[in-house]
């Protein structure tokens, strides 16, 4: 008691030194650290603890995940600071402490740790060291104390040395979490910056705070452009995508979660249509959302050319379930040659072709001719019959509607310019095509792009455009019934398909070809025709053409019941005809010789009589001359048939 007593009294510690008063200690250790972090923490706390127990020597160090070396924070000796340091525990007092134990060696520390050649170097006589402890009692490091001189296990010097260590810890503790914090953020950057799905901060007036690399590099959008931009001004302009997008921003004001929607976005450097999968959380704040969008513009696309292929197929399908008038071109006529030599020279171009000539001579066919030869062979043939259409159904069907786009329209329709996207499309009876839709058709052929019925999305296509027709159009633009624009760029390349009346000498080809076809489908065995039947149907005029003969030998095979075809004149209308009164005008001489069209007029009058004037269903004209009912009435008005004229 008098040995503590004398000694608080001198302020001299057993060893003979001087110390510092208790509240020195402590001011020292609050003025050293108070506003010190980090390393500079460490070298504070290491200088005053020397200074404060008058030591050598001082440091503090924290040990390896593998508990086996350990690395200097601080260290402070010989009145200076020093360079830190790594060592090896095994075979040091270090490693005592590390175990979870206070550790003092009042004197002979060489002697009982010899192979620390760190003691040896330094001059070590006596060692002290604690461990530094977290929250949960793990050892993160240790503190200790050095001295060439002996060193006493006084109390007041120990519990100095423990406030020391207590404030080491709880730094070296931060230190730690500090710095497992930021390499988290790090990582979560990282992840943030560099995940393939775009995020994006915004406010509730869509623009942007915020946001990743995916998200600008999706919306070509550059980093300095970002907290200028409005999420609103990207959406597409189309009514679907503005409704969309409207009713999501409407339930996250009202603080709902929306789920996932597809919208159309637009690019910001170039405009070029983005879809995505949106998704936003509104903050808590009421004034920010967090939005995730996924790109999905491979999906879309995809998904429309399966959509776009999927209804390709189905209306080649379609086509394939019906017969054609034939398989292959035949003849051998100067007036054929001449049109297959032009279809050889046009074929391998893009040009627009005009195949003129009367319905039934084939030029279906030499439009097939034209794309098989072409370089858009692989790709499909799409046809439309426009006078078989209802005029209000034209426009939808050549360039498609969306859903709701008129009284009807249930879903949306693909038109056939997107299903010939690459190939060929082929207008037959374009002469047949109301002015309105003669505008835009004009544009496709100049602009190649066009928007279905009730949409305001332009769509481009890659497509040759194939045109027939039976009437003079030339005359019909004169008459104010075409555009004489859309002539000319229909008229780029015309080919003339002769009447069968003007090719003669193909007509035994085409009757052995159809008398054999027909006689292979029902079973029946045709080995000739007969001489007569062959005179008959060179002077019979065809006003039909290659349609009508062969409905005829359709029919005569049918009818037949030898091998060698005979065919009643009978069958043949023009044989049979009644007097025609001339017209006005006409010479004398004249008399009996009529005209193409007073031929066929007189044809197509006896077919209506016989039907009644009936033009379509099973008993109707159209039928019995194997005419489409549209063709029939096309006729009619051209050649002026009316009942009762």
């Amino acid at each position: 008691m008098s040995h503590t007593r004398a000694t608080e009294s001198t302020g001299i510690v057993p060893d003979g030194r001087a110390y510092e008063s208790d509240d020195d200690i402590l001011r020292r250790i609050l003025e050293g650290t108070a506003r010190a972090t980090g390393e500079e923490f460490f070298r504070s706390l290491v200088r005053n603890l020397g200074m404060a127990i008058r030591t050598a020597y001082a440091f503090t160090a924290e040990v390896s995940a593998d508990r086996k070396r350990v690395r200097t924070l601080a260290v402070w000796g010989e009145g200076r600071f020093l360079e830190n340091f790594e060592y090896d525990l095994e075979g040091t007092p270090c490693e005592e402490v590390i175990r979870g134990e206070l550790c003092h060696h009042p004197r002979g520390v060489q002697a009982k740790f010899p192979r620390d050649r760190l003691l040896v170097e330094m001059g070590v006589e006596s060692f002290m060291g604690v461990p530094l402890l977290d929250d949960l009692g793990q050892v993160l490091g240790h503190m200790a104390v050095l001295d060439t001189r002996p060193m006493s296990d006084e109390p007041r010097r120990l519990s100095i040395f423990q406030i020391f260590a207590a404030r080491a810890a709880a730094e070296l503790e931060r230190v730690r979490m500090q710095k497992a914090l930021i390499e988290s953020e790090q990582r979560m950057r990282d992840l943030f910056d560099e995940a393939p799905i775009g995020y994006v901060y915004e406010d509730t007036n869509t623009r942007f705070v915020t946001a990743n690399r995916s998200f600008m590099k999706m919306l070509g959008i550059r980093p300095e452009e970002l907290t200028s931009t409005v999420g609103l001004s990207l959406v597409a302009p189309t009514q679907e995508a503005q409704e969309r997008v409207h009713d999501s921003l409407r339930a996250e004001q009202a603080g709902q979660e929306k789920p996932f929607i597809d919208l159309e976005l637009r690019r910001k450097d170039n405009g070029q249509s983005v879809w995505v999968q949106r998704y936003s959380r509104p903050e808590p704040d009421g004034k920010h959302t967090r939005t995730m969008i996924v790109d999905i513009t491979a999906r879309v696309l995809a998904e429309r050319e399966r959509t776009r292929l999927t209804q390709q197929n189905t209306y080649l399908r379609e086509e394939l379930k019906g017969e054609y008038n034939f398989e292959e071109i035949i003849g051998s006529s100067a007036g054929l040659r001449g049109a297959l030599a032009k279809v050889k020279q046009v074929a391998p171009t893009d040009s627009t072709v005009l195949i003129q000539g009367e319905t039934g001579t084939g030029k279906e066919l030499i439009a097939r001719a034209l794309h098989s030869n072409s370089r858009r062979k692989d790709r499909p043939l799409i046809k439309l019959n426009c006078a078989a259409l209802p005029t209000g159904l034209i426009e939808s069907e050549l360039f498609g509607h969306e859903k709701g786009a008129f009284t009807g329209a249930l879903e949306k329709r693909v038109g056939r310019f997107a299903l010939a996207d690459g190939g060929t499309i082929f207008l037959d009876e374009i002469g047949d095509v109301p002015m309105d839709v003669q505008v835009r058709l004009l544009r496709v052929l100049q602009e190649q792009e066009f928007e279905p019925v009730g949409s305001t999305r332009t769509l481009k296509v890659d497509v040759r455009v194939i045109a027939a027709t039976n009437r003079d159009l030339a005359d019909a633009v004169k008459k104010g019934d075409f555009r004489a624009d859309l002539f000319y760029r229909l008229n780029v390349f015309p080919i003339l398909v002769p009447p069968l009346r003007e090719r003669r000498e193909d007509v035994p080809l085409l009757a052995h070809y159809f008398a054999a076809k027909y006689a292979t489908k029902i079973g029946r065995r045709v080995d000739a025709i007969a001489d007569e039947t062959m005179r008959h149907l060179l002077a019979y005029p065809w006003p039909g053409n290659i349609r009508e003969l062969e409905n005829v030998l359709e029919r005569a095979v049918i009818l037949s019941s030898e091998n060698t075809l005979v065919i009643d004149p009978a069958m043949l209308s023009v044989e049979a005809r009644p007097p025609v009164a001339l017209d006005p005008g006409r010479g004398e001489g004249d008399a009996g010789v009529l005209t193409a069209a007073e031929n066929e007029r007189v044809h197509l009058r006896k077919a209506l009589e016989k039907a009644n004037w009936r033009v379509e269903g099973e008993r109707g004209a159209a039928k019995a001359l194997g005419l489409h009912p549209n063709t029939l009435r096309s006729r009619m008005k051209r050649l002026g048939i009316q009942r009762g004229s």
